[in-house]
């Protein structure tokens, strides 16, 4: 598959006009073939070997021949670096790559649980339990206790209700971030025993 120019038009196994793709060219700022303003190039092949340095036309004849696309891998270079690749699959393999590192990106996300200062000895075992599968999973959880009314009077409790959580959970978690006041929460932050920092 080979791309002509950046209004996009494939080799001669099919022709067929890809705007997208020109759209992706320009907002990646990556030149491919014709628009590769460098006379000279250093090239690698399709298998990876040294080419060597061509002028900007024997690498163009020189992708022509593969019937690939000359990619502008490296433009500070000097001279800058062009690949002889199939545009396509590379622009598949970098989305590809792109969604896996989203995808281990969301796998640690903080995660929250919100507990009332007169949360019942069953409910908070429910919680806690919460709380572990999270840090099964390998996420950081933000517990919260929050203050209703005159309960801000007595913040002594939420702290006692903070440590006893984190000693129920001093088996698999790790305290990240000390007890802390925001407005009428105190939260504290932990982590799995797993993560822990060496």
């Amino acid at each position: 598959m080979r791309i002509r120019s950046a209004s996009v038009t494939i080799s001669s196994r099919t022709t067929q006009t890809v705007r997208a793709r020109s759209s992706e060219i320009s907002t990646s700022k990556i030149r491919i073939n014709e628009a590769i303003r460098a006379s000279e190039l250093r090239v690698i092949g399709p298998d990876g070997s040294q080419l060597g340095i061509l002028s900007r036309a024997d690498a163009l004849l020189e992708a022509d021949r593969h019937n690939l696309d000359l990619v502008e891998i490296s433009p500070q270079a000097s001279p800058p670096v062009a690949k002889i690749i199939d545009w396509g699959k590379f622009q598949y393999q970098k989305m590809k790559e792109q969604q896996r590192n989203r995808k281990h990106a969301k796998a640690s996300e903080l995660k929250q649980m919100r507990l009332g200062l007169k949360i019942g000895a069953n409910d908070l075992d429910i919680k806690l339990k919460k709380i572990r599968g999270f840090l099964t999973d390998g996420h950081k959880v933000k517990i919260m206790v929050f203050f209703r009314g005159r309960e801000m009077a007595h913040q002594e409790l939420g702290h006692k209700l903070i440590h006893e959580i984190a000693e129920k959970l001093s088996d698999a978690a790790l305290v990240d971030q000390q007890p802390q006041m925001a407005g009428r929460n105190l939260a504290i932050v932990v982590r799995s025993n797993q993560n822990a920092k060496t």
